[in-house]
């Protein structure tokens, strides 16, 4: 059972290694063959790929941080996402 943190963010990346949560893979694309059943993804993928994940019998956890408005498409620090009240936040989603 891996970790797996999805970003191509530096700022995400380091803001979870300070949340001192082990982390087996650090990637900025996410291999969905690579993600088996008992692993965790952790990171904001778009819904499909998240419900694949859930699909695979994998935990996703969304890193859930509320950018302001003059902050979209800016590279964000770990300490600016602490700021901003960064968090995981479990998800089970399941097309319908």
């Amino acid at each position: 059972m891996a970790v797996w943190f999805i970003s191509r963010h530096q700022g995400a990346i380091d803001w979870i290694q300070q949340q001192g949560i082990h982390i087996d893979h650090f990637i900025e694309h996410l291999d969905l063959d690579a993600i088996q059943a008992g692993d965790t993804v952790i990171g904001t993928l778009p819904i499909h790929l998240a419900a694949q994940v859930c699909e695979k019998e994998a935990a996703f956890y969304f890193l859930s941080v509320n950018v302001r408005f003059e902050q979209r498409g800016t590279e964000l620090t770990a300490e600016e996402l602490t700021a901003q009240g960064a968090r995981l936040i479990p998800y089970h989603i399941q097309q319908l």
